[in-house]
């Protein structure tokens, strides 16, 4: 293969989540000093970001943000499937955490198959399946509401986070890259941050499509330890596991 297709096929490679050295010596069954050529050679276009071990989506290139309606109907049976394995992590008289999103709202119809919880939520999508939690309640974060995401933000969220401790965080995320998690907006990146300190466990629900993809431009960045539930493969969820996170897959077993 000449160098330039090459180079195009690896930057379509890590565009689709395909980030680390191995796994593009493996894809591409090259060297890895080619490897590192080829990325330098990208980057130094501008087309991606080097990071540790291999590359990310360049941090500039913004999507549009999709609607509320866009997102409920994307990868619905994925998100079931997520929000399935999630549940299996909560057990009986939890203080559970709810970041805001489809997939955590997902998670929020199945809650009521446990007993005694305490959720706290930004999610005002998620709402409507935390009225009727057997020998529970729900507490919602104050603050402003972002109508495009139908979740709230701003200095109440962060008063009322100041107050408690949870002992499981569940988030979502516009794109999961080495970078950390990309969101639209800053004041949605600094409340993840602010959960992620209040919280003894931190789970983050993301399928493979989000795996790789710097849709957004602002960034929460991973804790020491976390879990990582999602569809992915093996190749796409390497990075990670050298990041500090568990996996958990729908298909499969906890890794």
């Amino acid at each position: 293969m000449k160098v330039a297709k090459r180079r195009q096929a690896m930057l379509d490679a890590v565009l689709s989540g395909i980030t680390s050295i191995d796994a593009l010596c493996q894809h591409f069954e090259i060297s890895e000093a080619t490897a590192r050529r080829d990325l330098g050679a990208l980057s130094d276009q501008g087309l991606l970001v080097r990071t540790y071990g291999g590359a990310a989506a360049h941090i500039g290139r913004r999507e549009p943000e999709l609607t509320l309606e866009q997102r409920r109907t994307r990868q619905g049976d994925i998100k079931a499937r997520l929000a399935a394995r999630a549940l299996d992590c909560i057990e009986d008289n939890d203080t559970v955490l709810l970041d805001g999103g489809t997939t955590t709202a997902a998670l929020a119809a199945r809650l009521n198959e446990r007993r005694g919880l305490h959720v706290v939520t930004n999610n005002m999508a998620a709402l409507t399946w935390l009225t009727n939690l057997p020998e529970g309640h729900a507490t919602v974060l104050g603050g402003d509401l972002r109508a495009s995401s139908m979740t709230v933000y701003g200095p109440l969220a962060h008063a009322a986070l100041a107050r408690l401790t949870v002992d499981r965080l569940f988030l979502s995320a516009d794109g999961v890259t080495e970078l950390g998690l990309c969101e639209a907006s800053p004041e949605q990146a600094w409340l993840k941050e602010a959960m992620i300190a209040r919280a003894a466990e931190v789970y983050v629900m993301a399928d493979a499509t989000k795996l790789g993809r710097a849709s957004q431009q602002h960034w929460t960045a991973f804790p020491p330890r976390w879990t990582l539930i999602t569809d992915a493969t093996d190749e796409k969820v390497e990075p990670f596991e050298r990041l500090g996170a568990t996996i958990i897959n729908p298909l499969g077993t906890p890794a």
